[in-house]
C-alpha cells in the first residue's frame, strides 16, 4: 500500500469500474448511512471516500460527483476537512494515510496497534457526528473496515443510526458483511460491490506499469488492488510463476524479507493450486506452467492446507520471522515433493 505522505498527497480518484456505481448511488441514495460491500481489492475505501467527497462537496449539482476542485474537495483530498472523520483500525492507520489526530499530534502509544476500530474510537465519532457541520454542508463519517467494529463497538454506533442528527451521513466499507451485526445492515442502504471484469482490470494495471497484469490478476485472484499491492511488494510476474518451483526446491531466498501475512496467503494459494492438480483440476492462483514435474499427495497436502490456517489465524503473533520463513518454506518443499 502507499505510504501516509503519498496518500495525502493523492486526489480521491476511481478507477473506471467504480465510476458507475458512485454515480448510481449518488442518485439514488436519501438515507443518511450507506453500507459498501465488497471483497478485498476492488477499491473500496477510495468508494467511500468519494460518497464523502461527493456528499461535502461545496460545487456540485444534485445527484452528481465531487467536483474534485473547490475548498471542499481539496481539504478532503488533504484529509484536512473538518466534517470528515475517517475511522480505520490502529493497525491499518499508517499504511492508508488515515492516523488519528488529536491535539493536532498523532497518538502516540507503547500499545500494540490494534486490528479492531475501538469502542472509544466509535464514541468520538458519535460526538463529532453530533456537532454542527464547519462547512455548513454535513459531518461525514467514513468506516473502513466496518467488520473490524466490534459488538461493543458496533452497538455504540447503532443508536447514532437509528437517530442520526439533522446533519450528520455515514459510509459504512465492509470487506465481510455477514460480520456486521443485523442490526448495523438494516438501518444502511446497501451496494454490493463486483470484481472488474479482467480486461478493464489489467489495463488499469498496465496504466500504472505493471507488466504482465494477468499473471498477478491471477494471483490476487481477480483483485486489481490486490494485484497492485503484490507490485508495490516487490513481486513481480515472473517472481510469482517461478515460486513453485524455487519453493519445491527450498530457495528459502524466494520469499526473503516477506512479511509473514504475505507469506502465509502466498503459501495457502499454492497449497490450493497444488491440491487442484492433484485431483485433476486447473491452477487458480498460478500458471499450469508453475507446476510442471511436481507432485502432491492429496491428503499430505490437505494437512498442509489446515497447518497453514493456523499459522494464519495466529498472524499477529511476534513471530521470529526468518525463523517462521525456513520452516514454512521447508514445509512447501516437502508437501510438493511428496509421492503420490
Amino acid at each position: 500500500m502507499s505510504t501516509a505522505t503519498a496518500a495525502r498527497e493523492q486526489p480521491v480518484s476511481l478507477p473506471p469500474w467504480l465510476e458507475q456505481p458512485l454515480a448510481d448511488l449518488l442518485r439514488r441514495q436519501r438515507g443518511h448511512a450507506v453500507l459498501l460491500a465488497a471483497s478485498p481489492g476492488v477499491g473500496l475505501l477510495d468508494l467511500g471516500l468519494a460518497v464523502a467527497q461527493s456528499w461535502l462537496c461545496e460545487a456540485r449539482e444534485a445527484d452528481t460527483p465531487a467536483c474534485g476542485e473547490c475548498a471542499s474537495c481539496r481539504l478532503v483530498q488533504a484529509h484536512t476537512h473538518p466534517d470528515l472523520l475517517v475511522l480505520v483500525p490502529e493497525a491499518l492507520q499508517e499504511a492508508l494515510g488515515w492516523a488519528a489526530m488529536e491535539d493536532g499530534e498523532a497518538k502516540a502509544s507503547k500499545a500494540k496497534p490494534s486490528r479492531e476500530i475501538k469502542v472509544e474510537a466509535l464514541r468520538r465519532a458519535v460526538e463529532f457526528a453530533q456537532q454542527t457541520s464547519s462547512r455548513g454542508r454535513a459531518k461525514v463519517v467514513a468506516i473502513f473496515p466496518a467488520e473490524r467494529m466490534n459488538a461493543i463497538s458496533a452497538n455504540t454506533l447503532l443508536k447514532t443510526l437509528e437517530e442520526p442528527p439533522g446533519e450528520a451521513r455515514f459510509v459504512l466499507c465492509t470487506e465481510g458483511v455477514d460480520a456486521l451485526l443485523p442490526t448495523i445492515r438494516s438501518r444502511c442502504q446497501r451496494v454490493v460491490l463486483h470484481p472488474p471484469e479482467p480486461g478493464l482490470a489489467r489495463r488499469w494495471l498496465e496504466a500504472r506499469g505493471v507488466r504482465e497484469g494477468d499473471v498477478l490478476l491471477a494471483a490476487a485472484g481477480g483483485q486489481p488492488y490486490e494485484a497492485l499491492a503484490l507490485v508495490e511488494a516487490g513481486v513481480d510476474a515472473p517472481q510469482w510463476a517461478a515460486l513453485p518451483q524455487r519453493l519445491a526446491r527450498g530457495e528459502g531466498q524466494a520469499v526473503a524479507g516477506w512479511p509473514a501475512p504475505l507469506l502465509v496467503q502466498t503459501l495457502q494459494k499454492l497449497c490450493h493450486d497444488a491440491m487442484a492438480i492433484a485431483v485433476g483440476g486447473s491452477p487458480r492462483y498460478f500458471p499450469s506452467s508453475s507446476f510442471e514435474g511436481l507432485r502432491g499427495d492429496i491428503s499430505a497436502l490437505s494437512a498442509w492446507a489446515r497447518e497453514l490456517s493456523r499459522v494464519a489465524r495466529h498472524e499477529d503473533h511476534p513471530w521470529h520471522a526468518a525463523l517462521l520463513a525456513d520452516a514454512l518454506v521447508a514445509q512447501a518443499k516437502r508437501h510438493l515433493n511428496s509421492p503420490q
